[in-house]
């Protein structure tokens, strides 16, 4: 046969020879059970791929901005982000990154329903815009109940014309970001810098769940304005500015105080 195809296979003693050679010439190749967890980025993804052998980093990468790609996807943006749902996928080694990418993406089309599109419309929400805010909403919190609130929050900031002010989405924009965002970061101008721009940012800053899509689309009624993190997973939500500075100085600043003040255990 000339239809022998290349790749992972795993075999046992008691195969024939006919057996071998029919799953040789179907690619029944190994696959790997591979968990996107939700929040992830294209490069959180790539790494996590070659990492575990499965798809070169680069080419994962490469794929996630080619244009001819994102045409035949129906994507109108410049990269997949956003787009590449978090789920499980079953991988072989060495598989395709564009294979890879239109998997996820497929999935994401499958669980984005008519319903929610609808929703979309029905709210004003491009599906870009939707999964942009979806992302940032999804990075802000890992409590999927706080989700509805503060994507009100963005809501609700979005229509006053107030600046977003999210710290990952700035995060997002640094190049070799090292762990610590510091003011001068706050400062510096980039598309998905929303303490410096108005609305949006420039894209999605990660791969949202179903959980923080129908957040934005279904958000919590309430006028809150303001969180902030009450160091333990949660957040305190606030209606006015002096509020939220109270809260600020509450769970942060007193906080950060407390801890630096108490000496070390024996």
């Amino acid at each position: 046969t000339k239809s022998v195809q290349a790749g992972e296979y795993e075999f046992s003693a008691s195969m024939s020879p006919a057996t071998i050679l029919q799953k040789l010439e179907k690619g029944l190749v190994v696959r790997y059970p591979v968990t996107i967890p939700e929040g992830y980025n294209i490069k959180d993804i790539a790494d996590l791929l070659e990492r575990k052998g499965l798809c070169k980093k680069e080419s994962f990468l490469a794929k996630a901005s080619d244009k001819a790609l994102l045409i035949s996807l129906g994507i109108d943006a410049p990269t997949t982000e956003g787009f590449l749902f978090p789920d499980t996928y079953y991988i072989y080694k060495g598989e395709p990154g564009g294979a890879i990418i239109v998997n996820m993406v497929s999935r994401f089309r499958e669980v984005f329903t008519d319903d929610l599109k609808k929703r979309a419309m029905a709210v004003g929400l491009s599906i870009n815009d939707l999964l942009t805010l979806a992302s940032v909403v999804e990075k802000e919190t890992g409590q999927a109940s706080e989700r509805p609130r503060i994507a009100r929050v963005f809501l609700n900031r979005l229509k006053k014309g107030m600046k977003l002010q999210s710290d990952p989405t700035v995060i997002y924009g640094i190049k070799d970001f090292n762990g610590n965002l510091t003011k001068k970061d706050l400062l510096t101008e980039t598309p998905y810098n929303t303490y410096r721009r108005r609305g949006l940012p420039a894209g999605p800053i990660a791969n949202p769940g179903l959980d923080s899509i129908k957040a934005v689309l279904y958000p919590e009624d309430g006028p809150y304005l303001y969180f902030v993190s009450k160091n333990g997973g949660t957040h305190y939500f606030s209606k006015t500015l002096s509020e939220h500075n109270r809260a600020v100085y509450q769970y942060q600043i007193s906080a950060h105080r407390r801890k630096k003040s108490t000496p070390p255990s024996p």
